[in-house]
């Protein structure tokens, strides 16, 4: 458990006092955000916010992780090693997206296609290592099977599961990107899923079936130290936050949405919660349909079903206030994540 805060505390120490100095260095720098002429109008007023802002909480989090296990004096496990590599590929796929956007002073960095082959090749590593190393009880960091609570059902297959798991990287990691439109929302929404999952980690390591054989105990690898990876995130995301929120003095671009993508599926894979993760990050998959439906009606009946999509930038053109979105939207993720957990916690609820 103290390895939980050591983590927190240094990931969130690092980002806060880190995220003015990036503020800094990126403005004298020009590494500004472009906005896209066709967006709220609202927006061009932030045209020149530093922006790569997310690597500042990325190697906050890996600093803090590694301060942990050198408090603790124990080796890092390889759930947590896989989780944080995914985290940290996805997060440099972003950084050349954002890059590239600052070097040519346009909206758009990478094509979509090369953006979305760096995310699969990132992901099929991960996938494919996932399935390995077992440990002493032969568990490895996750099962070819489909997995809510825990896993269930038969194996899928290597060739299924590694295609399921791309989708659920590719996925994520896009659904957080659509979300970070508006100050601080990004930041906020996958907040609570990390605190989560902080909660689920440590629940899972007290009921684990490698300590105590029960009829809901968890086949999980490593969840203390995955509970260490949320809590590390969590805190340098917290620290960023602080800097991110509404009026934002720097963005996370796509180095730090597409890193938070990663990050959740891969702690959803590694703590058998595969579907759970869209309950818990409800609001990330509310704003993503809104997308899908927006382009899929759109395609079919050439009108739209909402003034502009991502679902934010709808409710903007109505003539919300941008903090009044961001709050209001924080509060819906809360409550998304609050029923994913009331979900997790439910079969152990004494029966009447």
């Amino acid at each position: 458990m103290r390895e939980i805060l050591v983590a927190a505390a240094v990931s969130l120490l690092l980002s806060m006092l880190g995220t003015p100095l990036a503020i800094r260095l990126f403005s004298r720098r020009g590494y500004g955000q472009s906005i896209r002429e066709e967006g709220p109008s609202g927006h061009h007023d932030k045209r020149g916010t530093p922006t790569m802002g997310g690597t500042v909480f990325v190697i906050a989090s890996l600093i803090g992780f590694a301060c942990a296990h050198l408090y603790s004096f124990t080796p890092p496990t390889v759930s947590a090693v896989l989780v944080l590599f995914l985290m940290t590929g996805l997060g440099a796929v972003g950084f050349l997206d954002d890059f590239i956007k600052i070097y040519k002073q346009r909206s758009l960095g990478l094509r979509s296609g090369a953006k979305a082959l760096g995310q699969l090749i990132v992901g099929a590593v991960f996938a494919v290592l996932v399935t390995r190393f077992p440990n002493e009880y032969q568990i490895t960091p996750a099962e070819t099977r489909l997995s809510f609570l825990r896993d269930v059902g038969p194996s899928i297959g290597i060739v299924v599961f590694t295609i399921w798991v791309l989708i659920m990287i590719v996925g994520f990691s896009n659904a957080v990107n659509l979300t970070d439109g508006l100050d601080g929302l990004a930041s906020g929404a996958t907040g609570v899923v990390l605190a989560s999952y902080v909660l689920i980690g440590n629940w899972q390591l007290r009921n684990s079936c490698t300590v105590q054989l029960s009829p809901n105990c968890y086949w999980v690898r490593d969840p203390l130290d995955l509970a260490v990876v949320a809590a590390a995130v969590l805190g340098g995301l917290v620290g960023f936050l602080w800097w991110n929120a509404p009026p934002a003095k720097i963005f996370m671009g796509d180095t730090g949405s597409l890193a938070l993508g990663g990050v959740l599926a891969g702690l959803a894979i590694t703590t058998r919660t595969q579907l759970l993760l869209i309950i818990l990050a409800g609001m990330c998959v509310l704003i993503t349909m809104s997308v899908i439906i927006q382009v899929s009606f759109f395609k079919m009946t050439g009108k739209r079903v909402f003034r502009m999509a991502p679902l934010q930038h709808h409710f903007e053109l109505a003539g919300w206030a941008e903090t009044t979105i961001v709050v209001r939207f924080w509060l819906i993720a809360a409550l998304c994540a609050a029923t994913g957990l009331g979900l997790f916690y439910v079969e152990w609820t004494p029966s009447l």
